[in-house]
């Protein structure tokens, strides 16, 4: 199994929508394990393909060590909470660069497993987050687009400063 490497920012690939998997099969599997080991390989909690260079709708997700990873292809949020929450934020692929972002306390969201069954559920909290900063991923929004510009120019600096300090 390939382990990917990391796309990082401002990799032009990020900025792009990621097309919607259409052939469930072996190769899909080998890809959504080679996108496990790129998560587990940079201690991250979630994943989507655009971070390791996949063009498709392919999200992992690992709350917490020892807890079971779960895939969803072609994720759809469904519904979302009036209700707001700020969660701490960061993306391996701008490694040493967090800021808060406020998004929906709750959303529900349909998806695929690698077998092509369609599933349903919710998600609230730090998890709703989670799944709302890769969905967007998927979409070509990163997450600094989240923030205010004067928030997203500073951590572009940030970035390129410790960057230059590697």
């Amino acid at each position: 199994m390939p382990v990917f490497d990391l796309v990082i920012y401002p990799d032009s690939r990020l900025a792009q929508a990621a097309a919607p998997v259409m052939i469930f099969d072996k190769g899909l599997e080998e890809r959504a394990a080679g996108l496990l080991g790129a998560l587990q390989k940079a201690a991250a909690i979630g994943l989507a393909g655009p971070h390791v260079g996949l063009s498709e709708r392919l999200v992992v997700l690992q709350m917490e060590p020892g807890v079971a990873p779960r895939t969803y292809v072609n994720p759809v949020i469904t519904e979302m909470s009036e209700e707001r929450a700020i969660h701490e934020e960061g993306s391996v692929s701008m490694p040493g660069i967090r800021d808060d972002v406020e998004r929906p306390a709750r959303i529900r969201l349909t998806y695929r497993d690698l077998h092509g069954r369609e599933h349903s559920e919710a998600a609230e909290g730090f998890e709703a987050a989670c799944l709302q900063h890769e969905i967007d991923q998927l979409d070509g929004i990163f997450w600094i687009e989240r923030l205010s510009r004067l928030r997203r120019e500073r951590a572009r600096r940030r970035f390129v400063k410790l960057r230059r300090h590697e």
